[in-house]
């Protein structure tokens, strides 16, 4: 991909003051089409002396006389909106905005988003084929569009979707934080936003000669109607400059109507005008018109200057803090304690933390912290990294086992450039991972210490003939000195930004459910148990590297496998209650109790067994469901030294993925059932 922007070293990467945290301000506003009040009314009370006119758009005018001159930006950006709400609950959307990248519509698959209605966010995920029903995807090879997303929100029906408050036509945002880097602020429409900040910052100046009027527009992505509508109400003007959306290139010249609609810009605001050219100002920004759109600080602060001038504006009139941040409005209070708030709030504290194979070490530290007195007392780490809690008499052991590390990539090589070359660790579906925020994790130092993540992007491909990228790259806005300066080294592990949440009811979505789920689980089993009245050597195991081959199991098995006579995976089970998979395999339900993985790729539960499981759960009152699905987990590395692996799970779906769902009941109730095998 050509670069439009320089690589930098590290010592010119430093923020310059105040302006990051601006950028990242105003990129963090939404404002979908027709929606633009959700960010005016933040602009308008951060800037008094603005006005709203009947189209929304946001407008103050400073001097009198002539020239008279109209400065203008567009606030809003393409998005989705609610087109259907299925009678299971599955939301159908459609795009508000053309145009744009070709992976646009894909960079929201598998993602999380929020849904904009009457009484507030309600928070969901695009689905994703499971990444563990691969075989069945292989020949998916068409890039996916708006026609083919559907967006899980958490409910079971269209009442309950409803109850909500989710209404035909409600708008759809990617839910992110406004992403800042080394190579500046990223974002949809990045440079675009950075524009807007740039007319409010220069509305704060004087206008030496004549009138400037700034305008902060809304339905850009109609032809730029709200533009259109301003300029025809303000009478005859001398001049128009308006800040288009970022290219690869910087642009700051005159364009005439004969050359149609270029930068989004309709030749019917030419008419409204009453001119028969207009100054178009815009950003050089990389990767354009994605998810993960860049613009500088640099960048940003000459298309202050161009705007500054466009509204003959004296630039020493300007505060010395020339940017402008925006005070967001305070997030939604927590949703009031219910009875699984406990579980919830266990599971996104051990989501949340970043754990690619070979870089588990935070995660079984937090997994450690987490477990009561006896059981961090009685806690050990093996050589291959496992956490290890041993309990009971020395006979008949019995292992539980779920792990602690996540899929994601790490560092291959890096380029002359610093285009960072990346190797999947695990499963990954990768066109879930283009385009979207990246970071990269350095190891813990000598004394346990952890630096902050490198933060970037994951490059996304100039166009789209296949849905899957070949290759995964990312890009943290150094060169190669830069980054090795960085402490970037091969090796180190890549993931992107993660947040875990609630969705409607009893329903979690996070990236690394698997294995999270499993190990919460785990923890809630172990809480569950008094030591002292156990039967048998039970021994509680979070393991290291399962998704590269189940590396840590191995090596536990191979030094214990002897002496155990079972073996219990706590894993996620892969079910096929998504839109995008056939019913007719690895069918489990939400909210229907643990699953016993009665088969799967890599081995079999023993028939007697599994009644035997059966019977434990019937005794308990936990409602358990029996499948057969594909993938492996750790307790196969047991089978072959004699120990029947008896996998026990929770029902997931987008597996392996950044949207992964569960119910949060289901993995309650997986404690419960650990814990009552254990018992007995």
């Amino acid at each position: 991909m050509p670069l439009a922007l320089p690589c930098r070293s590290v010592a010119s990467q430093v923020p310059t003051s105040g302006l990051a945290s601006a950028l990242r301000s105003w990129q963090s506003l939404d404002a979908p089409t027709g929606h633009e009040r959700l960010a005016t009314d933040v602009i308008a009370a951060a800037m008094p002396g603005w006005q709203r006119d009947a189209a929304g758009n946001l407008h103050r005018t400073i001097g009198r006389g002539a020239p008279r001159r109209v400065v203008a930006c567009a606030i809003d950006r393409p998005g989705f909106a609610v087109t259907q709400i299925t009678a299971d609950g599955f939301l159908r959307v459609h795009r508000v905005g053309g145009g744009g990248h070709p992976l646009f519509d894909q960079s929201h698959e598998g993602q999380q988003v929020n849904v904009h209605t009457s009484r507030g966010v309600v928070p969901g995920v695009f689905a994703v084929a499971n990444g563990h029903f691969a075989q069945q995807h292989r020949n998916d090879t068409l890039v996916t569009t708006a026609d083919d997303l559907w967006l899980d929100i958490g409910v079971r029906s269209a009442a309950e979707a409803q109850a909500l408050g989710v209404r035909l036509i409600d708008p759809v945002t990617r839910r992110v934080p406004a992403w800042s880097y080394a190579g500046g602020v990223a974002g949809n429409a990045a440079g675009q936003r950075a524009g807007c900040a740039a007319v409010a910052a220069a509305s704060r100046g004087t206008v030496a000669q004549g009138e400037t009027t700034f305008l902060i527009t809304t339905q850009s992505v109609f032809g730029w109607n709200g533009l259109s509508g301003a300029v025809a109400r303000l009478g005859k003007i001398d001049e128009l400059s308006i800040v288009v959306r970022g290219s690869a290139t910087r642009t700051d010249r005159w364009v005439r109507a004969a050359s149609g609609n270029a930068n989004g810009v309709d030749a019917a605001i030419f008419r409204a005008a009453g001119l028969d050219s207009i100054r178009h100002i815009s950003s050089a920004v990389r990767f354009a018109g994605t998810l993960v759109e860049t613009v500088s600080r640099d960048e940003s602060e000459r298309t202050l200057d161009a705007v500054i001038a466009a509204a003959g504006v004296t630039p020493s009139s300007l505060p010395s803090e020339r940017w402008v941040t925006l005070t967001l409005p305070p997030s939604p209070s927590p949703r009031p304690a219910d009875a699984v708030s406990a579980t919830s709030a266990l599971l996104k504290q051990l989501a949340d933390i970043p754990g690619v194979s070979t870089y588990e070490t935070l995660v079984r530290d937090a997994v450690r912290a987490a477990l009561p007195v006896w059981a961090r007392e009685a806690a050990t780490v093996d050589e291959a990294g496992n956490l290890i809690v041993a309990a009971g008499p020395e006979r008949d052991t019995l292992v539980v086992i779920a792990h602690l590390d996540e899929v994601g990539y790490d560092v291959v090589s890096v380029d002359r450039d610093g285009m960072v070359q990346l190797r999947a660790r695990g499963g990954t579906v990768a066109s879930a991972w283009e385009g979207q925020t990246a970071m990269l994790h350095y190891a813990p130092d000598a004394a346990g210490n952890v630096r902050p993540p490198l933060q970037g992007v994951f490059v996304p491909r100039d166009s789209a003939r296949t849905r899957r990228p070949t290759r995964m790259q990312a890009w943290f806005g150094f060169d190669v000195d830069g980054l090795k300066a960085a402490g970037v080294t091969v090796g180190a592990t890549v993931t992107s930004h993660k947040d875990a949440v609630r969705l409607a009811g009893t329903r979690f979505t996070a990236r690394s459910l698997d294995d999270r789920a499993g190990s919460t689980a785990l923890i809630e089993a172990v809480r569950a148990t008094t030591p002292a009245t156990l039967k048998r050597r039970v021994l509680f195991v979070w393991s290291t590297g399962e998704e590269i081959g189940l590396v840590g199991a191995t090596a536990l098995a191979q030094r214990i496998g002897r002496n155990v006579k079972r073996v219990h995976s706590i894993d996620t089970f892969v079910s096929s209650d998504t839109p995008l998979e056939s019913p007719h395999f690895a069918f489990t339900v939400f909210g229907g109790g643990p699953v016993l993985r009665a088969v799967e790729s890599s081995s079999m539960v023993p028939p007697a067994v599994r009644a035997e499981i059966e019977q434990i759960a019937r005794a308990a009152g936990i409602p358990l469901q029996v499948g057969l699905t594909q993938g492996g987990t750790d307790g196969t590395a047991f089978t072959y030294w004699g120990a029947p692996n008896v996998p026990l799970s929770w029902t997931g779906r987008y597996s392996h993925s950044p949207a992964e769902v569960l119910d949060l009941r289901d993995v309650q109730r997986l404690g419960a059932l650990i814990a009552a095998i254990v018992r007995r």
